[in-house]
């Protein structure tokens, strides 16, 4: 033991790296997932209660493990009354090493890792449980500020992650890293999940913050270890892609007072180099598999136009209009509609524009969303069509639901009179 203050804190930053890794070996030492997620919080709380008191061990991590391992043995033991199963296995184990190292095996934690992304996007699991459980046993966050990060009550996401377990269990799913076929099917999910973490982090749907870093930095720090984890599958580099580059313009998105800064408005020289080279070396690391970008990879391509660009204006914004085209065909959706609608705008002028988003209104689609009035509006008051912008940008602001969003629309709508 290393003796001193700081006990917290070093319990918060050793979870916080090392949580996945120890959730992972204890379930492949226990092979019940929902168990080796519950010894580990366990473990969790005695660190917290006793290392303030006792000092930081000199193997943090191992220290944790052992805890668990002690604890999953006392749970065999208590459930070998009910099932011969946990009788063998209490056996096994008080048979074993005694200790950690023989279940932290440098040749087996990534297969630990990447099991636990695929549970935890289980396609038995709703969309909300994936984001809950992810975030807790992948990224070490506490329901808590899950719950801060989500605006959503602590006890509805508890709910989720005990909902998500049970549900896992009911299942019989395994824990394992699926088979070559069976895992390119499901790593669109766990790319999804990603993803809307990391949306969720750079334009927060609700609140008074405009991006949340580090929500964002969670996934981006979860598409890396991915990333490494999958070496041959491009998409898994094309998101790490898109996250970087997106990232990179975070210093300058908002301004010193927490509110937007538009993009033609950004002093570029704050965007973060280092992410941009990272998100570009990313990008280039997709297109060598050889299969051509995925839907992530297009999106990156898109952010690496603005990323190498001086200005909006010396933009390429030809190529944008050409990639949305082909993102419109790989995952077509309205918000792309309206992501190459912006894009034309800048490339050929708010008329050409205009066409593309009133197709959009005719359709009915995003009629809840405030980002189809806002762009419409600004269109229409670049044409000059100033009543009708302000009716636009009127609905975008019933419909917004973030504080600094609403200010900035505000302001738009004031500068029409």
């Amino acid at each position: 033991m290393s003796v001193g203050g700081g006990g917290r804190e070093a319990v918060e930053a050793v979870w916080r790296i090392e949580s996945a890794r120890i959730v992972g070996t204890l379930a492949r030492f226990t092979g019940d997932f929902a168990l080796a997620e519950d010894l580990a919080q366990e473990a969790l709380a005695e660190a917290l209660v006793g290392w303030p008191r006792d000092g930081v061990p000199a193997n943090p991590a191992g220290w944790l493990l052992t805890v668990g391992r002690r604890r999953a043995i006392d749970a065999f033991r208590r459930r070998a009354a009910l099932d011969d199963r946990y009788a063998v296995l209490a056996r096994d184990a008080d048979e074993g090493d005694g200790g950690s190292d023989v279940l932290w095996d440098p040749d087996r934690i990534d297969d630990d890792v990447l099991a636990l992304m695929f549970i935890s996007c289980h396609p038995v699991l709703s969309r909300e449980a994936q984001v809950a459980l992810t975030l807790r046993v992948l990224g070490g966050l506490t329901s808590d500020e899950i719950a801060r990060a989500f605006l959503a009550p602590t006890a509805t996401v508890q709910a989720r992650i005990t909902r998500a377990k049970k549900t896992l269990a009911a299942a019989r799913v395994r824990f394992e890293v699926p088979g070559r076929e069976e895992c390119r099917d499901r790593l669109g999910s766990v790319l999804s999940v990603l993803y809307l973490i990391f949306t969720e982090g750079s334009t927060a749907s609700h609140g008074g913050d405009l991006i949340r870093t580090d929500v964002a930095g969670e996934a981006v720090r979860l598409a890396r270890i991915l990333s490494r984890l999958l070496l041959d599958e491009p998409e898994t580099h094309g998101l790490l892609a898109l996250m970087e580059l997106t990232a990179a313009r975070f210093p300058a998105r908002v301004g010193p007072d927490g509110a937007p800064v538009l993009l033609e408005d950004q002093d570029r020289s704050r965007w973060d180099r280092s992410a941009i080279r990272r998100g570009r070396a990313a990008l280039a690391q997709a297109g060598k598999a050889g299969r051509g970008l995925g839907a992530y990879g297009v999106q990156a391509a898109i952010a690496e136009c603005h990323a190498v660009a001086g200005s909006v204006a010396d933009t390429d914004w030809d190529r944008v209009v050409l990639l949305y085209e082909a993102l419109g065909r790989l995952a077509p959706s309205p918000v792309v509609e309206l992501n190459r609608a912006v894009a034309v705008a800048m490339a050929s002028g708010p008329a050409a524009a205009l066409a593309v988003v009133d197709e959009l209104v005719a359709a009915g689609r995003l009629a809840d969303s405030h980002l189809l009035p806002s762009v419409r509006g600004e269109l229409l008051s670049r044409l000059g069509r100033r009543e009708e912008a302000r009716d636009e940008l009127g609905l975008a602001l019933h419909l917004c639901r973030n504080d600094r969003e609403r200010d900035l629309l505000a302001r738009k709508l004031s500068a029409l009179g």
